[in-house]
């Protein structure tokens, strides 16, 4: 089974990269199954219900998100009603929306969790004893798992590979906006990257048009975000897990110029 995994969407270049590239990259690598990462589809900051319906259109079967899901106040009445955008599993208890999916991939079926670190994040529950919590559940209704963990510290997304190393099909870093080059299958079966990086505008900073975040360094003054404009990329990974078991046996990661 071939998955592809599509890191954080952030604005319209990012949005554009998708349009252009996820329908042909389905075909090209015979992609079974699609998440992307679209918390930072409005401008970088957020996604709209319009957007998000867009990339289910454009070939995704499941949205993740992370700390900017709520960035956008009309997405709050959207995520009650859409499973298939998920935010972060480990918000407390009663926040709207869910963290964790199960859908049929033809005669299959995947689950996807969402989780979100603590290091240098909001302060929320354990992502740790959250996936102790839910995987095993997920497990009783399909062996393919795969899990976006939405961090900030690189220690904390490689201590969550090895932690569901054996227990899930993936875990896959998102967040940073800049793709990691250590993509592994872990020794258990589990495959791993710390950051998929971003689909977006490659000029700016992490996102953002870079002359801005020049001013905020050299000043030290609250400067308002904007998205950066040029060309784009659209990074990811391509998984191949086995079905039956579970296992993955190869990742491979993507960088798509729009």
């Amino acid at each position: 089974m071939n998955i592809l995994m599509v890191g954080d969407v952030f604005g319209e270049p990012g949005r554009a990269a998708v349009a252009k590239h996820l329908a042909r990259l389905r075909q090209e690598h015979a992609i079974d199954f699609c998440v992307v990462n679209v918390e930072n589809a409005a401008s970088g900051f957020g996604v709209i219900p319009a957007m998000a319906r867009q990339v289910l259109e454009q070939g995704a079967d499941v949205m993740t998100s992370g700390n900017h899901i709520w960035d956008r106040k009309e997405i709050v009445e959207y995520i009650t009603k859409e499973n298939l955008l998920l935010r972060p599993a480990n918000y407390p208890a009663g926040t709207p929306g869910v963290g964790h999916v199960t859908i049929k991939a033809g005669p299959h079926r995947v689950a996807v969790l969402n989780l979100m670190g603590r290091v240098f994040m909001n302060p929320i529950d354990c992502p740790f004893r959250k996936a102790d919590e839910v995987v095993p559940e997920l497990r009783k209704e399909t062996p393919i798992v795969l899990v976006d963990m939405h961090a900030e510290a690189t220690s904390e997304s490689v201590a969550m590979g090895w932690y569901l190393d054996g227990r899930v099909s993936a875990v896959v870093g998102t967040h940073r906006h800049v793709q990691t080059a250590d993509e592994r299958v872990l020794p258990g079966g589990t495959a791993y990257i710390t950051d998929l990086g971003m689909t977006g505008p490659t000029d700016g900073v992490i996102g953002v048009d870079r002359e801005i975040i020049l001013q905020r360094f050299l000043s030290q003054m609250p400067v308002r975000f904007e998205a950066a404009k040029g060309p784009a990329a659209l990074h990811g990974v391509v998984i191949v897990v086995d079905p039956d078991s579970g296992r993955a046996t190869a990742i491979r990661r993507l960088r798509v110029a729009a």
